[in-house]
């Protein structure tokens, strides 16, 4: 006996599981992983999806609530919304006590490790409060939103597994400069989908830098470097690199559109076979890290949370202690955020070899660079590059993998060819990094540290410093 799609089924809520569900387990039936709960909660859930092992539900009706629920900010934060933030209904230590809990999970059963994990908040996140301008408490912090557009010409973000396009007229988790462009507001009318981008590095007219992309309709695709690991549904990517294909249409004709036309950003890009095409302005953006501006192609990968880049920086070099004449690899480099901090600390003596596949991020982390002649960059696959050899040999490592996590030859040259002794693994997805974490055990390593930071509030998402030694 098993479920229909469409049935509603009260059941008692479980352990929290990858992605924003909980598990549920009725007597004699399959496995229900339901959405809008929490653990120890009773409800009613009505199945939206069943297979062969088991089914997916969407909370409807609380029973019996969890002292940990909370109202939920945003309207369109429940079933049937938009999908993405899966825990605006949790109190944010909650959410990290979820997230931590799915960490825990991971470890213990893809690397057999059993230990205590601590989500941390990021900077601003750690109150409840919220501040006049709508950031802090898990609001407000995500620089960078991708819209989908409505054959209507509606920019809205997308439902939970699904393409249908929600019109939800703001998003409370965007950073105030992208709510303040007020793209939900607008018609698209021949837009598949709207991607906006705000730097930390400085101001302009007295809001920061700001940047629209525009994917036209009958796009072939988008790159991503992180791929969904920040959000497919709901607000879009982290972070993605310029996607090529065949999109045909004469850029010019956005700048007559008045609803481009009358968006308040510093640039306007558009998407072509060649990658990024400006519309008006500039194709980069300046982000402020680690005491330092930084030159960022507008499609390239930077970290959403705007505490992110300094805090995972600085725990990346306390987990390393680079010294000076030590040779150091950045595996997965992007625009150079991680060598470009490591670079001073060896100084002239030592070495930071940078590996990155996307080309846009290879020519933002050599300019990025350039204070350092000790610094290079490497433009391919990590793999293959590491599989070429003539590099300098590294007492360091740290990497910042896509959500896939690094690949099965990027371990075998940790742990065969590289005579490294300490590597930082920084990771956005908890199972990738237990797996991976796992090979590394098998091989010789031992973990020293594990940090998890609150960078993605509202979301199941998480992200991890992992550290191994010889």
């Amino acid at each position: 006996m098993g479920f229909q799609v469409g049935e509603a089924v009260e059941v008692e809520v479980g352990d929290v599981a990858q992605g924003g569900w909980c598990v549920a387990r009725p007597s004699g039936l399959p496995v229900v992983f339901v959405r809008h709960a929490l653990p120890g909660e009773r409800v009613v859930a009505q199945v939206t999806e069943v297979t062969s092992r088991f089914a997916r539900a969407d909370a409807v009706e609380i029973l019996l609530p969890s002292p940990d629920r909370v109202p939920a900010p945003c309207p369109y934060a429940h079933a049937g919304g938009c999908g993405g933030c899966d825990w605006q209904h949790a109190a944010l230590p909650a959410q990290r006590a979820l997230k931590a809990a799915v960490i825990g999970q991971h470890l213990r059963r893809l690397a057999g490790i059993d230990r205590e994990v601590t989500v941390e908040p990021m900077p601003g996140d750690e109150a409840s409060a919220r501040s006049a301008d709508g950031t802090g408490g898990g609001l407000g912090w995500r620089t960078r939103v991708q819209f989908a557009v409505r054959a209507d010409g509606v920019a809205g973000l997308r439902a939970h597994r699904s393409h249908e396009v929600v019109d939800i007229g703001d998003c409370l988790i965007a950073h105030p400069g992208i709510r303040g462009l007020g793209i939900p507001r607008r018609r698209w009318p021949g837009v598949a989908s709207v991607e906006a981008v705000v730097g930390s590095a400085g101001e302009r007219g007295g809001h920061a830098e700001r940047t629209v992309i525009l994917t036209p309709a009958g796009h072939q695709g988008t790159g991503g470097r992180r791929g969904d690991a920040e959000g497919g549904e709901g607000a879009g990517n982290g972070g993605e690199r310029a996607g090529h294909g065949g999109d045909g249409r004469d850029r010019s004709v956005y700048a007559e559109e008045p609803g481009v036309a009358a968006v308040p950003a510093d640039a306007v890009l558009s998407r072509s076979r060649h990658g990024l095409t400006p519309v008006r302005g500039g194709a980069y953006i300046r982000q402020r890290a680690v005491g330092r501006d930084w030159r960022v192609g507008a499609g390239t990968f930077w970290q959403a949370h705007p505490a992110a880049a300094d805090t995972l920086t600085a725990v990346v070099l306390a987990a390393l202690e680079p010294k000076p004449g030590d040779a150091v690899l950045d595996l997965y480099c992007g625009a150079g955020l991680f060598a470009g901090a490591i670079a001073p600390a060896v100084g002239p003596d030592g070495a930071v070899i940078g590996i990155e596949s996307d080309a846009g991020a290879v020519r933002d982390a050599r300019r990025n660079l350039r204070d350092w002649p000790w610094a290079r960059v490497h433009r391919g696959d990590v793999a293959q590059v590491l599989r070429r050899g003539g590099l300098a040999t590294a007492r360091l490592v740290v990497a910042d993998p896509p959500r896939a996590g690094l690949a099965r030859a990027v371990v075998g040259y940790l742990s065969g060819q590289s005579r490294a002794e300490r590597f930082g693994y920084v990771s956005c997805d908890p199972a990738t990094l237990a797996r991976d974490l796992g090979l590394l055990l098998e091989r010789g390593w031992t973990l020293a540290g594990l940090r998890a930071f609150d960078a993605f509030p509202m979301t199941h998402h998480v992200e991890c410093v992992a550290t191994v030694a010889r």
